[in-house]
């Protein structure tokens, strides 16, 4: 990790060997986290000192604020060559993150072709596979000689994202096969592209969602996924390194929301105090005024209550239970809905699947819930009210939590957010409402 005061030492010396010589220890990563901390000038001096390939790889880092403030702020050439070094999905997504005026000054440093390129990525919306894309690749055309394209990867291959593999165009730019370097190496210098085609090639269209693309990739094994139009044609290829961080935030996601608030857009650190407040304060109010249903069920078994204390012993330990064992199961299901492994025309065979789980862990904690209940002096028929009631308690959020996340899901709802404290909140009305039902049947009340 680098020392914030060690590279502003360095720095202080205006040298570019000293710079150099430092910034090589480190991988751009480090490099970028250690210039989000530095004062304005320094930046600026950090980026003139390095060559603008290195200078373009730790801007990749940078948030796109950040980033235009930097390019904007440095000598025009100096500008066009950083930017021109920069991977042309990140240059998108800068040139959609601020302002359009300022947008297009700096589309204007890039090459004609290449502008036309990135503008195309800008018109995809967010969260597609198109916007993921980058132009960075290598492509050839089917009636290229192994020889031309070799030729071609030697001209264009430094300024290319992906080198292990090369895209085989057609004549209208359509996608017909994806080769692989190896492939090509080892083919006679003189065959041709179109006689190692096999058209058996994996790609998505522009329009899928982010999250639909990086399941993709990760059930055949890929290292990138080419990103066709309406008419097959190769607009752009999703890496790996992309797709990776698309999984990391749909799981990040998935977690805050199953626990009843709003995905953060920042880290959490960078996420004000009054931003955690308002994505979380709506759930929790809505949560606040379903769960004082729990109060009214308790007043509405008042006299049951009144006749055998005994009862409000157990009432956190057996609510508690439900919303624990809902929170287990919809953890569970939320994943696998997903992931793609479930469905919602496997409704039943989920029900069937967590209600005979149910049944196993409810008649473990039955057993231990009525020992409980011994242990703490009571009679034995309250103590036997207490065990079918976690029995029951737990298959019934068993059964809760199986369907509802398969429900929402079908409704197009988002699963994540409403299940985990909705069920916490549903079991535990009715899990009072199915305790003192069973104790008035068995305690004859």
């Amino acid at each position: 990790m680098i020392q914030l005061e060690e590279m502003k030492n360095v720095l202080s010396n205006n040298d570019i060997h000293v710079v150099m010589a430092f910034v090589e220890n480190f991988r751009p990563f480090d490099l970028a986290e250690c210039v989000e901390k530095l004062d304005r000038a320094e930046q600026l001096l950090l980026m003139k000192l390095l060559p603008p390939d290195q200078s373009a790889e730790i801007m990749e880092y940078l948030e796109p604020v950040l980033q235009y403030h930097i390019l904007n702020h440095l000598e025009e050439n100096e500008t066009s060559q950083v930017l021109n070094n920069m991977s042309s999905d990140v240059v998108a997504d800068m040139m959609l993150a601020i302002h359009r005026h300022q947008a297009v000054k700096l589309l204007n440093l890039l090459p004609e072709d290449y502008r036309f390129k990135v503008q195309t990525l800008m018109t995809f919306p967010e969260q597609t596979a198109g916007s993921l894309a980058t132009i960075d690749y290598i492509a050839a055309r089917s009636s290229w000689t192994i020889e031309k394209t070799l030729q071609h990867i030697r001209k264009i291959g430094h300024d290319a994202e992906i080198t292990s593999y090369v895209y085989v165009t057609g004549i209208k730019g359509e996608l017909l096969d994806v080769i692989s370097l190896m492939k090509i190496i080892l083919s006679e210098p003189q065959t041709r592209l179109s006689d190692i085609v096999t058209g058996e090639v994996i790609s998505v269209p522009a329009t899928m969602k982010q999250e639909e693309a990086a399941d993709l990739l990760s059930r055949y094994d890929l290292v990138a996924l080419p990103v066709v139009d309406a008419q097959n044609r190769l607009i752009g290829v999703i890496t790996v390194d992309d797709l990776i961080d698309v999984m990391q935030e749909e799981a990040t996601e998935d977690i805050q929301k199953l626990g009843g608030s709003q995905p953060l857009a920042d880290a959490y650190f960078k996420t004000s105090v009054f931003h955690l407040y308002r994505k979380r304060i709506v759930w929790l109010l809505i949560l606040f005024v379903a769960e004082a249903y729990t109060g009214t069920v308790l007043r509405h078994y008042e006299e049951t209550l009144s006749e055998v204390i005994a009862l409000a012993f157990f009432v956190p330990l057996l609510i508690g239970t439900g919303g624990n064992t809902g929170t287990q199961t919809v953890s569970t299901l939320v994943r696998a809905l997903a992931v793609g492994d479930v469905k919602f025309r496997d409704i039943f065979k989920v029900i069937r699947k967590e209600v005979t789980t149910g049944l196993m862990t409810g008649a473990t904690i039955s057993l231990i819930a009525y020992v409980r209940a011994l242990f703490l002096g009571v009679e034995t028929n309250v103590g036997l009210v207490v065990a079918i009631t976690a029995m029951s308690i737990v298959i019934w959020a068993s059964f809760v939590a199986a369907i509802l996340p398969l429900i929402l899901h079908k409704l197009k709802a988002d699963p994540a957010v409403v299940s985990g404290p909705f069920i916490t909140t549903l079991v535990d009305g009715t899990g009072l409402i199915i305790y003192f039902t069973i104790a008035k049947i068995l305690l004859n009340l």
